[in-house]
């Protein structure tokens, strides 16, 4: 159980622990959140939110919490890629090993649960370059691949199309859609489960028919996919730790 008779949360882990979780309601949030820092875990949420929703809200997402509350304590940062060094990252939703190999020409390929990137030797100044853009020319393939699925279901029910689909980190947005028509994703969405891409997608396509967030926005959103709430709070849960690891792969 989760106690509730105080300002505190207690969520027990598998392990037997319990992990303490500050609750604080606030008169403008609009939604759950769950946020981590070394002071620790704290949940947020409208005022009149029943405790039974919060309680599931944290049930939901305690193994994301309990590795952020592990990652901080540890002092623990993703390593810096390094040549040669394997390492994980998600990949679509799924982690994916990273791992290295001497080749005649630079390449890389998924193998499984693998992701090879094959470098020729020697090994200079120009060879993290080279792997970096060949993960960022790998990432956008696969994005590219998703997205050319989504626009051939959705553009006819729509009546609209997009002009092009660009792909480039972003900051803080996960898509924009601009006056000419052209979409804007987000590179980090290649490390994202694809059904949070198809949300972000859905989106901005909704938003060649109604430019504005308003009712009717969410409503055409809610016709075309019907799962978009669950898509968006997970990106709003695990989005940042998915720009940061963009970062690390293809930005020196």
């Amino acid at each position: 159980m989760v106690d509730l008779a105080n300002d505190y949360l207690e969520l027990p882990t598998a392990a037997g622990d319990k992990i303490k979780v500050l609750r604080k309601s606030h008169p403008r949030a609009r939604r759950l959140r769950l946020t981590v820092t070394s002071g620790g875990a704290r949940v947020t949420y409208p005022e009149g939110t029943h405790p039974a929703q919060v309680v599931a809200f944290l049930r939901k997402h305690g193994e994301w919490l309990e590795r952020k509350l592990d990652e901080l304590s540890l002092g623990s940062a993703p390593p810096a890629l390094k040549v040669g060094a394997a390492t994980v990252i998600p990949l679509r939703g799924e982690t994916t090993r990273l791992s290295w190999r001497d080749g005649a020409y630079p390449h890389i390929e998924l193998n499984g649960d693998r992701l090879v990137l094959t470098l020729p030797r020697p090994h200079g100044k120009a060879t993290l370059p080279a792997a970096r853009a060949l993960l960022r020319s790998f990432l956008e393939a696969q994005i590219r691949r998703d997205v050319s699925r989504y626009l051939a279901r959705f553009c006819p029910e729509l009546d609209r199309a997009p002009t092009a689909v660009k792909l480039r980190p972003l900051k803080s947005l996960w898509g924009s859609l601009d006056t000419r028509d052209r979409v804007m994703l987000d590179l980090a969405l290649a490390l994202a489960p694809p059904a949070a891409l198809k949300y972000v997608v859905v989106h901005e396509l909704c938003h060649l028919r109604i430019r504005s967030h308003s009712r009717r926005f969410w409503a055409l959103v809610e016709t075309l996919y019907p799962e978009w709430r669950e898509q968006r709070d997970w990106l709003r849960i695990h989005g940042q730790a998915l720009k940061a690891e963009l970062t690390r792969l293809i930005h020196s």
